[in-house]
């Protein structure tokens, strides 16, 4: 039987913590469920950093949970898990709870706002909290717009195509590592293709560099005036331009797309072997 958020946070928990922090920790979550007081929440969210020893979590457990390889690729903390843990509980308790946790991510400091936005899709109904893995897509600051951008499942679930596209984009303008970025195929779309190329002629005007994988998402768009785009990066001196190109081509189902592979086919031979991925480009 597959575990809820709650129980599998609660046993991966009593694994990690000591047995004073785990009871500390469970005798508070049952006040603030027997009171249902938000003071008592705000609270014990607070005490958490004083009473929680933070530490990387080192036993997952073995049960079968939906987000437990995403726990172990974000290096879930012990500190983390806790907070989290109480705001899972809560919300799975009683629907009194939502307002509260929706405002006290709004007044979260910078570690607790990427700890939420990293774990948000442990919460449950967490499109109750899109509001704030939107807002996390007009920060400047790179740990918390990574938190929702980076290996994340929500944007693909909970955003529109604008909003993805807007995260991918800010993604290349911060510089930020786009092979961490998830569902990539998934969410490809026309207007994030059109953009790429615009922004692409951009920075080929001014001389400037583009970060390959950022070809990713428009291989089932190679038409029009993106094909002139794809040949110019596949017999671009950049190698990993033309190992991208290459990749586009390869995984588009477009007869444009095939046409540029015959002419351009340096790299083709490791693509259809699968020495050569998006993921090691």
């Amino acid at each position: 039987m597959v575990q809820t958020s709650k129980a599998y946070l609660s046993d991966i928990l009593q694994l990690n913590l000591s047995e004073a922090e785990y009871q500390w920790l469970i005798g508070a979550v049952e006040k603030i469920l027997d009171t249902k007081s938000k003071k008592d929440l705000y609270i014990t969210y607070s005490l958490c950093a004083s009473k929680i020893q933070d530490k990387p979590i080192n036993n997952f457990g073995a049960s079968d949970f939906e987000w437990k390889s995403y726990l172990e690729v974000q290096n879930a903390s012990t500190l983390e898990m806790a907070r989290i843990f109480i705001l899972v509980a809560a919300l799975e308790a009683s629907e009194e709870f939502l307002q509260s946790v929706q405002q006290l991510i709004q007044v979260a400091d910078k570690t607790e706002l990427v700890t939420f936005l990293k774990f948000l899709i442990l919460l449950p109904e967490p499109e109750h909290f899109k509001f704030a893995a939107v807002e996390a897509l007009r920060t400047n600051i790179a740990t918390v717009f990574n938190a929702i951008s980076q290996h994340n499942p929500y944007p693909s679930r909970y955003f529109t195509s604008h909003e993805w596209n807007q995260m991918y984009l800010k993604s290349a303008f911060m510089m930020q590592d786009l092979k961490q970025i998830p569902e990539i195929e998934k969410m490809a779309n026309a207007d994030l293709t059109r953009i790429i190329s615009d922004y692409a002629h951009e920075r080929w005007a001014a001389s400037r560099e583009i970060d390959p994988m950022f070809w990713r998402p428009v291989s089932n768009f190679v038409k029009g005036n993106l094909v002139n785009d794809i040949e110019r990066i596949l017999q671009s001196e950049n190698i990993r331009e033309q190992k991208a190109g290459t990749l586009v081509c390869f995984h588009s189902n477009l007869n444009e797309a095939k046409e540029l592979l015959k002419k351009h086919d340096t790299h083709l031979p490791k693509v259809a072997q699968g020495d050569l991925t998006w993921k090691n480009l």
